[in-house]
């Protein structure tokens, strides 16, 4: 099966969280809050909601996280595979290793408004990791490594308008200075603050 290319909200609501496929503050992100706890459908809801047994919730929870990061199944089992061959707790290393992606750390950078247009960032080659380009989003960055917009990705509208932002504030594994940034530390468990049950992903693989 390829890539999702259906509503993006469809997913959200199904799911019944902000999966990040908006832009935050945006027309279309408000639409989305609004409608969040209404499951997707034409007329919504049908009778009262069925129990749900461990192997839904442990689905639920895997198909969450993988359509949060942008991910299909087989690069998600992949990750996992890699998580569980690390020594330490599989699913606070799952977690790292979608963390370090190259598109996701742009997007936690706050150097892009979506995850999906991080991804789009470093295919169309406007990421410099090092100094040099790299244009592969499931790349893994590491300590030390700096991760920069070329200008003429800086000059894009949507990522112009983040830079202008005072307010923000990059995890605290990662630093910023205008349109580059450090690797400070390999990312934690506790850096992700969205809801993820990791405990339900390993129970789902491991049946």
């Amino acid at each position: 099966m390829g890539r999702y290319t259906g509503p993006t909200n469809r997913l959200s609501r199904k799911e019944g969280i902000d999966l990040g496929f908006k832009t935050v503050g945006s027309h279309a992100h408000a639409s989305l809050l609004r409608r969040l706890n209404v499951p997707p459908g034409q007329h919504g809801p049908k009778g009262s909601k069925r129990k749900v047994s461990s192997y839904g919730q442990q689905l639920r929870e895997k198909q969450k996280v993988k359509r949060m990061y942008g991910l299909l199944e087989r690069q998600f089992r992949r990750y996992y595979a890699m998580a569980r061959k690390w020594r330490g707790n599989t699913g606070d290393m799952l977690v790292q290793f979608l963390e370090r992606r190259l598109d996701n750390t742009i997007y936690r950078m706050g150097l892009a408004p979506t995850r999906t247009s991080a991804r789009q960032f470093v295919s169309h080659g406007h990421i410099m990791v090092n100094g040099a380009r790299v244009n592969i989003p499931s790349y893994l960055v590491d300590v030390d490594q700096v991760i920069a917009l070329k200008p003429k990705g800086a000059n894009i509208p949507a990522v112009k308008k983040l830079l202008e932002d005072k307010t923000f504030a990059p995890p605290e594994w990662l630093a910023r200075q205008g349109p580059a940034g450090k690797i400070v530390r390999l990312p934690e468990r506790a850096d992700v603050k969205e809801d993820i049950n990791t405990q339900y992903i390993v129970e789902y693989y491991s049946r």
